[in-house]
């Protein structure tokens, strides 16, 4: 097979029509340029250049070789010209993956960001639960995720990147008639005799529900399952209960409903950035996930408490 170092050395020659002109202007020497020549004749199986005293002349196949090497030139330079586009956030794809609470809360600032510093990048942003982020990270449909674990699930695998972003911790929702509603924080332990309204589905936060109200003695009576927050938002308001929800759920809270933010012992839930680990990041996706981080430092709790974040840098995102 031809090499094309040697093409492209050949090109050189056939543009300047001498071996010396074309050793000066690559700081070679005439000889070293000349071997060169030698290899690729070899290798072709026949002469491309016809040498003389005032330079050279091509043979008919060294015109059609050094054709051919300026098409290989056009493409290169094409080729380094769009791989400086993707680097510099000129074109190129980014997809990542959420879930609805985060892409409700956390995620719109970033994109926004994002999508004012560099236009040119399309951004897809596929929401799922847990188990669609997993299979669409492991297919390549998403470059990574935003996803969350609590301290009895912790995502551990040998095969990602996990870099946590932020601590969500949970808050009580109670109505505006519930007498402890004019508290300016309240424990699980004050509710344990209230029906409680939780998620429906085996959703991970009625899991930290029983979990948390277990750990200081009780265990709720469940009055209604809701299948999302702003029904358990409804129920909460009519009465029929109290309920227990991530800070970042509670977005647009609605009438009627009080947000006492939860003493301890509470169960955190962590907002992570997730990647396979054989998948580096493209430029867009550093970037996108410097937004998130930066995003995440900046959110404060209701009561201007600043979320404990980390560093994205210390789990090898970055």
């Amino acid at each position: 097979m031809l090499d094309v170092r040697r093409i492209l050395l050949f090109t050189e020659v056939a543009r300047r029509g001498s071996v010396t002109a074309t050793a000066r202007a690559l700081n070679y020497t005439p000889s070293a340029v000349s071997q060169q020549i030698s290899r690729l004749e070899t290798e072709a199986g026949q002469p491309l250049l016809e040498r003389h005293a005032r330079g050279v002349t091509l043979t008919d196949a060294g015109r059609a070789l050094a054709e051919r090497g300026q098409r290989i030139e056009r493409e290169l330079q094409a080729a380094e010209n769009e791989l400086a586009d993707y680097a510099g956030l000129r074109t190129g794809t980014l997809r990542i993956g959420t879930f609805p609470t985060v892409g409700a809360s956390l995620l719109p600032q970033a994109v926004i960001a994002f999508r004012d510093a560099h236009p040119d990048v399309r951004l897809t942003v596929r929401s799922a639960r847990i188990a669609g982020l997993w299979t669409m990270l492991e297919n390549r449909e998403i470059e990574m995720s935003l996803m969350w674990d609590y301290d009895w699930s912790r995502i551990d695998r040998e095969d990602i990147v996990v870099t946590p972003l932020l601590d969500d911790p949970p808050a009580l929702l109670v109505s505006d008639h519930h007498p402890l509603a004019g508290r300016d924080a309240a424990s699980l332990a004050d509710f344990a005799e209230d029906p409680w309204i939780t998620r429906a589905d085996h959703h991970p936060v009625a899991e930290a529900l029983v979990r948390g109200c277990r750990a200081v003695g009780f265990e709720p009576h469940i009055a209604y399952e809701a299948h999302d927050y702003q029904e358990a938002q409804a129920m909460v308001a009519a009465g029929i209960g109290v309920a227990l929800a991530p800070t970042l759920a509670l977005e647009g809270i609605r009438p009627g409903v009080n947000v006492l933010p939860l003493q301890p012992p509470a169960p955190i839930r962590r907002i992570l950035l997730v990647r396979m680990a054989d998948h580096p990041l493209t430029p867009a996706a550093l970037t996108f996930a410097g937004l998130l981080r930066d995003t995440a430092a900046a959110r404060t709790d209701r009561s201007g408490t600043v979320l404990r974040s980390g560093p994205v840098s210390e789990l090898g995102l970055f």
